[in-house]
């Protein structure tokens, strides 16, 4: 019987390529570019860097916070912290308030007790700063907001040109520039906002 005797040859991997530095550095820059790009693409079309101006918000947000909103398919839902583009020349262009309500709720404050009801249920603010005591006189309560529009508040009550103020009033969805998802700075309170 014969026999048969098999080799088995093992072929080399090529030699690895050694990187000059020359090489490497260009591949930081490479990544270091891209990642810039991507960065840019983030912050044009899903993201925007907002800043709290005044003290409307406290004790949620604190002046000069530094914070991210998205903006990209945003529907308001009531809670949310939003920034608005106010076209009222006589305050701010742009504030930072929290949804009360939305389109079709009404929403009924009562002054002396402080309280505020949506739908006829009273909110549970363990958010706010003090009781909601000021009435600016921009509607006469209970309200319904309109179709395509929010009623928003500052969470400093006593302190916030909000919807109660006819000067801001009912909030066209259209003027929402996005919702806050998190606060940058100061460093010693990022994350996110109750």
């Amino acid at each position: 019987m014969a026999k048969y005797e098999i080799n088995y040859q093992v072929l080399d991997e090529e030699p690895k390529k050694k990187i000059t530095d020359s090489e490497e550095i260009f591949e930081w820059l490479e990544t270091l570019v891209g990642a810039f790009f991507i960065v840019i693409l983030i912050f044009t079309f899903l993201l925007r860097i907002a800043a709290v101006s005044g003290e409307s918000m406290l004790p949620t947000l604190e002046d000069k916070d530094r914070l991210i909103v998205s903006y990209l398919f945003y529907t308001p839902e009531n809670g949310d912290i939003v920034i608005v583009n106010n076209e009222n020349p006589a305050l701010d262009k742009v504030i930072v308030k929290r949804v009360i309500a939305t389109e079709g709720q009404t929403v009924d404050i009562d002054f002396e007790t402080g309280t505020v009801k949506v739908d006829g249920t009273e909110l549970e603010e363990d958010y706010i700063n003090n009781l909601t005591m000021l009435d600016e006189g921009g509607h006469d309560y209970p309200v319904t907001v309109p179709e395509g529009c929010v009623f928003v508040m500052g969470d400093n009550r006593m302190n916030s040109t909000d919807s109660r103020d006819p000067r801001v009033g009912f909030v066209s969805e259209d003027d929402i520039l996005g919702k806050v998802i998190f606060r940058i700075f100061p460093f010693s309170s990022i994350g996110v906002p109750a």
